[in-house]
């Protein structure tokens, strides 16, 4: 039996514009989610990845919008176009929350610093469910306690700056999950945390997922922990997925130069110490004003005059598929009789 599918996104364009300058940050992106798994999204900062997510959940700031493109919830069979609905709208609202909930990077800034966080945690769940207050603050101390903040119910009086990192990235994971929805976003949530809370925050994530058969989308930059916590990897370059795959194939056998360079840059246990790590040479091109072609070839070793034009995204098996030229001769076609057959050479 085929898994299924939660979320899909198919060709998401999202632009910027500010004064005369319009930046694509979101460039025909597609993929999809399927149900009790992990999409871990990977790539370097200004790659579009927060981007991706927050014209997911319609929490785009002012100058951005999405252009192109579809974003599908599906719930019990029932399909509900996000990308068509109003930003503040009433349903948008009920799902942004209750269906999808979000952990933000830096919980400084995703905790309002003048109300306690059990007023925090109480006013989420009155949003979306219909129970007394008293249930609420009942409901709010038992999802602290199940994440390990201690003496949950006297620290629901406590403001955010009286936690460490770590336990209000805690706190920010009770919000998210407090009235359990069926997609949980992380966007970059260790990215302020020391590495033993890092491990704990991980560890809690997947204990989350286990318990409560949640969807999660995993946006890092850090490779060692999309290892081990996605089920599928997109590699994301200059708005655009470049590679796509189950996380075992694209970082054991990695196709696209990109995410090569990527892999190349990552200190390792039992590495050489003499050895010097590859740095990717050149920058990032002007979001602004990206080259017709692939957006990489300025970096790349293998870059041709056939890379003058963006590459088609061509597909290698079992759900790999990669946008580069080197792959146009090895693309894989699925047969009527379901056997898979190589084009080209």
């Amino acid at each position: 039996m085929s898994e299924q599918t939660i979320l899909k996104v198919k060709n998401l364009q999202t632009q910027f514009t500010s004064g005369n300058k319009t930046v694509n940050a979101v460039n025909n992106v597609s993929f999809s989610l399927k149900s009790k798994k992990t999409l871990g999204i990977v790539g370097e900062s200004g790659c579009g990845k927060s981007v991706t997510v927050h014209s997911i959940t319609q929490l785009l700031p002012p100058l951005g919008k999405i252009t192109d493109g579809k974003v599908t919830y599906i719930k019990n069979g029932n399909e509900i176009e996000l990308s068509g609905l109003k930003k503040q709208g009433r349903q948008m609202r009920s799902i942004r929350g209750k269906e999808i909930g979000m952990i933000f990077q830096d919980p400084n800034t995703s905790l309002n610093p003048v109300y306690t966080i059990g007023n925090q945690i109480v006013e989420n769940i009155l949003q979306h469910e219909k129970i007394t207050k008293k249930h609420a603050i009942e409901k709010a101390a038992d999802m602290l306690n199940s994440l390990g903040i201690p003496m949950a119910h006297t620290r629901m009086n406590d403001y955010p700056h009286q936690f460490s990192g770590g336990m209000k990235q805690r706190v920010g994971i009770a919000m998210a999950m407090v009235s359990n929805p069926s997609i949980l976003i992380a966007d970059e949530p260790t990215t302020a945390l020391d590495v033993t809370i890092q491990s704990q925050i991980l560890e809690l994530m997947k204990r989350i997922q286990e318990d409560y058969g949640t969807s999660i989308i995993f946006i890092t930059h850090n490779l060692g922990i999309v290892a081990n916590m996605a089920d599928e990897l997109a590699v994301m370059y200059m708005g655009k997925i470049v590679e796509y795959g189950s996380t075992r194939q694209v970082l054991t056998s990695p196709k696209h130069p990109y995410t090569e360079a990527l892999l190349q840059s990552v200190p390792f246990v039992g590495m050489d110490k003499e050895k010097r790590l590859k740095s990717i040479k050149g920058s990032t091109p002007d979001p602004s004003s990206l080259p017709e072609g692939c957006s990489f070839a300025s970096r790349c070793e293998f870059a041709t005059e056939e890379c003058k034009v963006f590459p088609n995204e061509f597909h290698l098996g079992d759900g790999h598929h990669v946008k580069c030229w080197l792959y146009k001769d090895k693309e894989v076609s699925i047969k009527k009789d379901g056997k898979r057959d190589k084009i080209g050479n």
